[in-house]
């Protein structure tokens, strides 16, 4: 039964109105990329350039390049490999520095000034207190010459401590592991024993001849009265036998990993070849005796090596070749087996 209502709305039929709002579509939700399209009922696809038209995006591209100012270069990316390399050569000089041995051995090494110079001293003493007819036929050996082994072995067996130590300890695990080319690491190795090598020997064979020349003087026929320029030339072929030998121990130690191995290999090749050596008949014995390392220096600056176990067949070209092969064929060597060989 239909209501009606009284009064001065009694003309007008109490039904309920409802009220209908036009259907818009929401400016977020059409911008959506998945909101579907009225007229192909496909995904619409996104561009990279919003629509204009679209009240909650920016009018900009979605990538705008970087751009200088005139006269200017964009900044560079520092070179990868060139920083790898610094962080190994640092790397391994941080290593032979943090370690109690290179101390000690250093310090062995230059304690062979203070010994040249007691013993030029001691020397000095007797030759004053002998008679003239005693003082006429004295003489003295080169000091420096003499003294050189003791840097020598001492820069090769820190040469043979600095690979060896990682072996021993299992550092060389994670030291290959952060260089996987492997090469690189004994290449650090080599170029940081060879500085502080050419730099001790230096130090050994120069103040050795200093302290001598200081405490001899005009003693013993003049043997320390001559040039400085006159000696230059072998002191340093003095000098570059010390780093030879600390790449030698180097090596050694990176072929046979054994630190007591590499050592005795060394010891042996100083002392114990040379006479055997000299005990071979000639001319073998001058030939092969020429080839050994102690003979090298007088041979680089072009003399002879006169009353020793030693020959002097070589040029000082052939001389510096020898010296050479000294000290690069054991770390070609060492480099190949490196790369082969498990750790």
């Amino acid at each position: 039964m239909p209501l009606t209502l009284t009064g001065p709305h009694a003309s007008q039929p109490a039904t309920r109105r409802r009220t209908t709002r036009p259907v818009t579509s929401h400016p977020i939700a059409t911008s959506h990329p998945l909101t579907r399209s009225p007229a192909h009922d496909q995904p619409s696809i996104p561009t990279s350039t919003p629509p204009t038209n679209n009240p909650t995006t920016l009018n900009r591209p979605a990538c705008v390049p970087h751009r200088h100012s005139a006269g200017t270069q964009p900044p560079r990316l520092p070179d990868q490999k060139a920083h790898t390399k610094m962080s190994v050569l640092t790397s391994e000089y941080v290593k032979l520095r943090s370690v109690r041995s290179t101390y000690l051995i250093v310090g062995l090494a230059l304690s062979t000034i203070l010994a040249g110079f007691v013993l030029a001293a001691t020397a000095a003493g007797t030759y004053d207190t002998a008679p003239p007819e005693r003082q006429a036929v004295a003489r003295i050996a080169n000091l420096e010459e003499a003294f050189v082994i003791v840097p020598q072995l001492a820069m090769g067996v820190l040469g043979v401590l600095a690979i060896t130590s990682e072996y021993t300890t299992g550092l060389i695990r994670t030291s290959l592991a952060i260089v996987p080319r492997r090469w690189p690491l004994l290449a650090a190795k080599a170029l940081t024993v060879t500085i502080l090598s050419l730099g001790v020997g230096a130090v050994v064979v120069f103040g050795t001849y200093a302290a001598a020349r200081s405490a001899i003087g005009d003693r013993f026929s003049g043997a320390y009265a001559t040039a400085f320029g006159d000696r230059l030339p072998l002191l340093l072929a003095l000098t570059l036998t010390v780093p030879a030998f600390a790449l030698l121990g180097l090596g050694l130690g990176a072929m046979l990993r054994s630190p007591a191995a590499a050592i005795a290999v060394i010891v042996g090749l100083v002392y114990v070849v040379p006479i055997i050596v000299g005990n071979v008949p000639e001319p073998w014995s001058e030939t092969l005796g020429s080839f050994m390392i102690g003979a090298l220096p007088r041979q680089l600056v072009g003399e002879t090596n006169a009353s020793s176990v030693y020959g002097s067949l070589l040029s000082p070209p052939a001389a510096a070749t020898v010296l050479i092969a000294y000290a690069i064929v054991p770390l070609i060597a060492a480099t190949a087996l490196l790369r082969r060989r498990d750790v």
